[in-house]
C-alpha cells in the first residue's frame, strides 16, 4: 500500500472469510450504505464484513466544535472515527486509501482502480456494496464507476456474485418496486445507533446522519407497500448493478438510464389510466 494508505485490523476481528465488502467514498458511507451486510456478518461465524474508504475525509460541512479544525486534522479525526466504527461492527478489515476527491472524480485516474482490484482479489467477497450511479454526489459517482471498472478487470470466475448500488446522497424510493433490491436493516438497532454515533465530527459538526439514516430506513419500510402491514422494520433500497459485471460491454450510462426510463413509463401509464 502507498505511504498515506492504511490497512486497519479491527479489535476482535472475526476469523471467517470476507463475504460482504463495502467500497465507499467517505468515512461513515459504508455504515450508511452497507448496514445490512454489517448486520448479516455481525454474529455470523461463517462470513465477515470488510470496508474500503476511498477519500481522505478532508472536506464536508463542518461547524460547531470542529469548525476551526484544519483539513489535515479532520482527516485524522475522521479516520479514527472510521476505525472505531470498524471495531464496533466487528469488521475483519478496513482499508483507508486517503485519496483526494479530485482524483476520485478524475475519469483518467487508474490508481484507485488498481487499489480496488488488489483488495477485491485479496478479500474475495461474494457481495459488494457501493454507491449507486444515480447518486448526486460526484465523489460517490467516481467510486461507483471505478468499482465497476475494477471488477471488470478481474477474471470472471473470481468476480463477486452481486454488485449493489445503494442510496446515500439521493434516495432510491423512486425506483419501480420490481427493480428495487431490498436490504433488510431491521436487525441490531443498537448496533445501527452505535455505528452512526461513532462519527461525532459529522454529528456535532452539523450533519445529523445519526437521525436521518435510521429515519430513511424506517420510511422506506413503511411506504414500500400501501395495502399490507410492514414486512420490514427498516430498509435500504439498492440498484442491482450485477449485469454490469457480468457483461463488460454493457454501457454503464445506458444501463442506469433503464431504471429512469422504467420509472418515467410507470408514471406516464398511471396518469393516463386516471385521465382517460
Amino acid at each position: 500500500m502507498k505511504n498515506n494508505q492504511e490497512k486497519y485490523l479491527p479489535k476482535k476481528r472475526p476469523s471467517a472469510p470476507v463475504g460482504h465488502l463495502a467500497i465507499a467514498a467517505h468515512p461513515d458511507d459504508a455504515e450508511i450504505l452497507a448496514f445490512s451486510g454489517i448486520s448479516a456478518c455481525y454474529d455470523n461465524p461463517k462470513e465477515a464484513f470488510a470496508a474500503v474508504i476511498t477519500a481522505d475525509g478532508a472536506g464536508g460541512a463542518i461547524s460547531g466544535e470542529y469548525g476551526g479544525f484544519t483539513a489535515e486534522q479532520m482527516t485524522k479525526i475522521r479516520a479514527n472515527e472510521q476505525k472505531q466504527a470498524a471495531d464496533i461492527g466487528r469488521y475483519q478489515e478496513l482499508y483507508l486509501l486517503n485519496y483526494p476527491s479530485s482524483q476520485i472524480q478524475d475519469p483518467l485516474d487508474t490508481e484507485i482502480i488498481k487499489d480496488y482490484l488488489k483488495i477485491l482479489n485479496s478479500t474475495k467477497p461474494h457481495i459488494v456494496y457501493t454507491h449507486n450511479p444515480a447518486d448526486k454526489h460526484p465523489t460517490h459517482l467516481g467510486v461507483a464507476v471505478k468499482t465497476i471498472k475494477a471488477i471488470r478487470t478481474m477474471d470472471k470466475p473470481t468476480r463477486p456474485q452481486k454488485l449493489l448500488g445503494v442510496e446515500v446522497w439521493r434516495s432510491l424510493d423512486w425506483l419501480n418496486d420490481e427493480r428495487k433490491v431490498l436490504l433488510d436493516c431491521s436487525a441490531h438497532p443498537d448496533l445501527e445507533r452505535e455505528l452512526l454515533g461513532a462519527f461525532d465530527s459529522q454529528i456535532a459538526g452539523g450533519k445529523r446522519y445519526d437521525l436521518a439514516v435510521p429515519s430513511r430506513r424506517l420510511a422506506n419500510a413503511t411506504f414500500f407497500e400501501s395495502h399490507t402491514p410492514d414486512r420490514f422494520q427498516k430498509l435500504n433500497f439498492a440498484m442491482d448493478l450485477t449485469p454490469l459485471i457480468l457483461d463488460d460491454n454493457l454501457d454503464i450510462v445506458d444501463y442506469i438510464l433503464t431504471f429512469i426510463d422504467d420509472f418515467k413509463k410507470s408514471v406516464q401509464d398511471s396518469l393516463k389510466k386516471i385521465l382517460e
